[in-house]
């Protein structure tokens, strides 16, 4: 071995049982021993190694936890399709011509064999565990094939898809179907008519296109994109928050300098997983969000580990004013820290003021419900220039009932990212935390007492219910909605695009009315990027 090694990595393959181990090297010799031939690849602790494939023939892998790049085979044909039966161990393609020959690939063996022709190819495969079937989908329509012998099976319509090219189909672990496709990510759901419908996850179609999609043992996504040297990007499903991980975009050294046209992940279990635990709180290092601290283990990000949320108010209520929803518009990232036994020591809120069109000098807050002040260790780095917000020693607002955090008194000063921090004295569980954003809400014009909350929320100690106003007032009852259903705040999971000043918020999207006077019942991707639902013209940039 090279005099620069201390450890070499080993991956062992034994009749379709895969091991792997970190080995020291002692004067440029390992010695190895392998004591078990009894492990298979449905134990614990996996790796997963991605499989690609792409048109110009290539089949090769991509660990998931450092990037590595293995080339494997050359293909009988190149390819735009892959997927993964994990119990035997082999990899299935679909050629990229005519007559697209099923191929089938030995991962033990590194051999290909031609199944069948499909007569039919590109671009979206995946394997169900659960019935054995090689799921294949192009434009609208979904097939399912016996890899078998290659006949087809059955075939179904998909509708609702906005954009029907290129992307891929994966299987969750429950087995969920999501598919995508140019214009973002769906959850696919067969009905009683025996049709597939789609609904849209994505707020707005991706800044990429995506050739293909696979879910990793934590059940992310991996996909990649239609590039010459395509990256890597990993994703959730509830937001379609997503993150470049390796290739150009990611700006780690990882340019792959090829094409992936599709991807399939394949685990690899390790006999002797790692057990190194620093802080010696319980959790392996590799498990532990903070390895060297005994009291922090796990991360828990509301409304994703990749994708911020958006609070949006109108400030003149009780009135409508002008409805456009651009006083107060915050995009926040709330970062709930678990200790070893699950139970919350701190909250970490990253927040950004996207819109402060407001006249009027709004602040900003949280109230914690259920949780008392005096359950608050500190409250860290919180911004206030308007001096009319009384503070407890700790941080959180004097003379509330429960824990009040004020983020800011003036929406203004939180225009570029803040990070606030909230500890706890003693560790909490989660139920007792509850979800964030908690009872966000605003201070109107540096009244204390005005607040606006969303609907049928709580005011906190100091807020008030009722005002006399100037016009009509269309929140009689005092509960943040009007009769009609008309909120006067909004929370969305994902990045919401703001009217502009003076736009009210159902000129600038179509479908809002609806949602509202239905009490949020339907039509709720309302504000998404789908075909008819916003006048972007109305919208600030």
């Amino acid at each position: 071995m090279p005099k620069f090694c201390d450890k070499v990595y080993i991956r062992r393959n034994e009749n379709l049982n895969f091991t792997s181990s970190i080995e020291n090297i002692y004067n440029q010799k390992v010695n190895y021993n392998f004591l078990s031939a009894d492990l298979i690849t449905n134990g614990t602790s996996p790796n997963d190694y991605l499989f690609c494939v792409n048109g110009s023939g290539e089949l090769f892998e991509v660990d998931s936890l450092d990037g590595l790049l293995t080339y494997l085979s050359d293909m009988p044909m190149g390819s735009f399709t892959c997927a993964i039966d994990q119990e035997n161990k082999v990899l299935y393609s679909i050629g990229k011509s005519s007559p697209y020959p099923l191929m089938k690939y030995s991962i033990e063996f590194n051999t290909w064999e031609t199944i069948a022709e499909l007569g039919i190819g590109e671009p979206r495969l995946d394997y169900n565990d659960e019935d054995g079937l090689l799921y294949f989908s192009k434009n609208d329509r979904l097939y399912t094939f016996n890899p078998n012998n290659g006949s087809n099976l059955d075939q179904w319509v998909i509708n609702g898809l906005h954009n029907v090219s290129g992307g891929d189909l994966a299987f969750a672990e429950d087995g969920t179907l999501f598919l995508c496709t140019f214009s973002g990510l769906y959850r696919l759901e067969l009905d009683e008519n025996d049709e597939y419908q789609s609904t849209r996850i994505s707020a707005d179609n991706l800044p990429f296109q995506p050739t293909s999609m696979t879910f990793d043992s934590n059940q992310e996504l991996w996909l990649a994109n239609n590039s010459s040297s395509s990256d890597l990007i990993i994703m959730d499903t509830v937001t379609v928050g997503w993150q470049y991980r390796y290739g150009i975009n990611a700006n780690n050294n990882s340019d792959y300098g090829r094409t992936i046209n599709d991807l399939t992940t394949f685990r690899v279990y390790s006999e002797n997983p790692e057990t190194i635990d620093t802080d010696n709180d319980g959790i392996p290092d590799q498990d532990d969000s903070y390895p060297e601290d005994p009291d922090k283990a796990f991360e828990v990000f509301t409304p994703s580990k990749y994708v911020t949320g958006t609070i949006a108010f109108e400030d003149l209520w009780p009135s409508d004013g002008d409805y456009d929803f651009n006083d107060m518009a915050l995009n926040y990232q709330a970062i709930a820290v678990l200790n070893s036994e699950n139970l919350a020591v701190q909250i970490d809120f990253i927040a950004r003021v996207k819109s402060d069109d407001a006249g009027y000098t709004n602040g900003v807050g949280i109230e914690m419900e259920g949780i008392s002040p005096s359950q608050i260790q500190s409250v860290i780095d919180p911004i206030y220039t308007e001096n009319f917000i009384n503070l407890n020693t700790n941080g959180t607002e004097v003379n509330q009932d429960n824990a009040v955090i004020i983020l800011t008194d003036n929406a203004g000063n939180l225009t570029n990212e803040t990070f606030i921090s909230v500890k706890f004295v003693k560790p909490i569980t989660t139920t007792e935390l509850g979800v964030a954003p908690f009872n966000p809400f605003i201070i109107v014009n540096k009244e204390r007492e005005k607040e606006i909350h969303l609907p049928y929320y709580n005011t906190t100690s100091l807020g008030n219910r009722f005002f006399d106003v100037e016009g009509v007032n269309n929140d009689h009852s005092g509960n943040y909605i009007s009769n009609s259903g008309f909120p006067w705040g909004i929370s969305i999971i994902h990045d919401f695009k703001v009217p502009k000043p003076s736009v009210a918020i159902n000129e600038a999207y179509n479908f809002f009315n609806n949602w509202a006077e239905s009490g949020g019942t339907d039509l709720k991707d309302w504000y998404k990027g789908n075909p008819g639902n916003r006048n972007p013209s109305l919208l600030k940039d």
